[in-house]
């Protein structure tokens, strides 16, 4: 991901000046073990089987990946010129950490991966 002070002033300055919405403060809920749950991954990075749609500008869109997935049939179709590439292009796990959570199941740590997981373009 870009830095803030290495964009372009024009989109440094939409993002500095947005009117975000402010949110009631709450407590975070207790749930099961970590053991006891079910795993899926969230990405905004724009990733999709080869197979899939690419992303479109604009649109409130996402995949799904199944678990099952071989991680090199991943291509990333995120559009922003200051989405930064490089890390997804050496290791999938920097942007959907797959193989961790598989270790973490094997360990016991977490109770199982979903069957799916979800990426947007963000």
């Amino acid at each position: 991901m870009v830095h803030l002070h290495e964009m372009p002033e024009g989109p440094r300055n939409l993002i500095v000046d947005q009117d975000l919405p402010k949110y009631p403060e709450t407590k975070c809920k207790s749930g099961p073990k970590l053991e006891d749950r079910r795993i899926a991954i969230v990405t905004t990075a724009g990733l999709h089987r080869r197979k899939d749609k690419h992303f479109s500008p604009g649109k409130a869109e996402y995949r799904i990946i199944p678990s099952n997935t071989d991680m090199e049939d991943l291509i990333m179709s995120h559009i922003s010129t200051n989405f930064d590439r490089t890390g997804f292009y050496r290791d999938v796990n920097v942007v959907l950490p797959h193989d961790r959570l598989v270790e973490l199941v094997k360990r016991g740590e977490v109770g199982q991966e979903a069957d799916f997981h979800y990426s947007f373009m963000g």
